[in-house]
């Protein structure tokens, strides 16, 4: 059935008590009893009459009850209904807007630095896990150099025309010397200046079939897996993390679930699918319990918004995950607040 659909089948007074049993719960995370309710209505209703109208919510899908006379949950089912077709969005706060003008007030020529502050600011003002995608740094390259850390472990730094430099460590293909680096560094160096990153990708597999015969196969893999470590992988550290402890503390009661969003999030999984959640149109996307595929533990939210640079293009993103009960009203127009003026401050900027 659709929200439309269920939306109509709710009275004046089925409306209200689905409404404030929703609101309750998200200030309190407590299962929300009729005698509670009763007491918060505007129309005088009986414990006995608010029990068989959440009973009546109930069999449409929209509570949950945990337990015999705990009094009732909002589902997933009815946490979207309420997000998408009741929920009252707040204005942002003057302190919370100062706390985020200020991570971007200075003029920090280093965006990763900027958006770090922009990430702890936003934990801080959410008590949630603040996320931070930040965008591919598409200056040309200056210099590109393989080092070998250990049979298994390599080192790439990455030198950009206006000074940016990247390290990854990746995993280099078996049988990998320290002259096929070498090799491989020389041939990248050649066809990369003055390219961007971009660039050098999409020319790179003409490249290699072109000038196959001038390297040997064990640099070649090297090649192909250096690049491919820029073109998304899992290992990319462009995606920021903090306030992790938040979400200890707002849901301490279930440490096995919080340990695996800890693991999720250390690992800092799918990369790339957490900026595809944002690119299906501008503004803030809300997913909930297991509509949230970023992360495994389907007892969270993510709430998430694009930024966007001088092009109208999607480049990052920032967002918000907590427990299912989170401040939606308050969050929704933090982050989406808090992407616009990120997007704007990149988007002043050279290259």
């Amino acid at each position: 059935m659709s929200q439309e659909s269920l939306l109509s089948e709710l009275n004046d007074r089925s409306r209200e008590v689905f409404r404030r049993v929703v609101e309750t719960y998200l200030q309190t995370g407590e299962p929300v009893g009729s005698r509670t309710l009763t007491r918060a209505l505007s129309e005088r209703l009986s414990a006995a009459t608010v029990r068989n109208v959440m009973q009546d919510l109930e069999f449409m899908g929209l509570l949950d009850s945990p337990h015999i006379s705990a009094g009732r949950l909002p589902s997933q089912m009815g946490l979207r209904l309420f997000v998408d077709g009741m929920m009252e969005i707040d204005a942002v706060a003057p302190t919370d807007r100062a706390a985020i003008e200020q991570t971007l007030g200075n003029d920090d020529p280093d965006t990763g630095l900027l958006l770090d502050r922009v990430s702890t600011a936003l934990s801080s003002i959410t008590h949630g896990a603040s996320l931070v995608l930040m965008p591919k740094h598409e200056a040309p390259i200056r210099h590109i150099e393989f080092v070998s850390l250990a049979p298994d472990r390599a080192l790439v730094v990455l030198v950009f025309a206006d000074g940016h430099v990247e390290n990854r460590i990746f995993t280099p293909p078996p049988g990998q010397t320290p002259s096929s680096m070498r090799e491989a560094g020389n041939f990248l160096n050649a066809m990369a200046e003055g390219r961007t990153l971009a660039e050098l990708r999409s020319n790179l597999s003409r490249q290699i079939s072109e000038r196959r015969r001038e390297l040997d196969v064990l640099a070649a893999e090297l090649v192909e897996s250096g690049l491919a470590l820029w073109n998304g992988e899992t290992t990319d550290p462009r995606l920021i993390v903090r306030g992790r402890a938040n979400l200890l503390d707002s849901e301490a009661a279930d440490l096995d679930r919080i340990r695996v969003l800890f693991d999720d999030l250390e690992r800092k999984r799918d990369i790339v699918e957490f900026l595809e959640l944002t690119e299906k149109g501008e503004g803030v996307r809300i997913f909930i319990g297991s509509e949230n595929k970023l992360f495994s533990l389907s007892g969270s939210a993510l709430v998430v918004s694009p930024y966007m640079n001088a092009d109208r293009k999607i480049v990052g993103a920032v967002g918000v995950i907590g427990p299912t009960r989170l401040n939606y009203g308050r969050i929704v127009p933090i982050v989406d607040y808090t992407a616009q003026l990120v997007g704007r401050v990149l988007s002043g900027r050279k290259g």
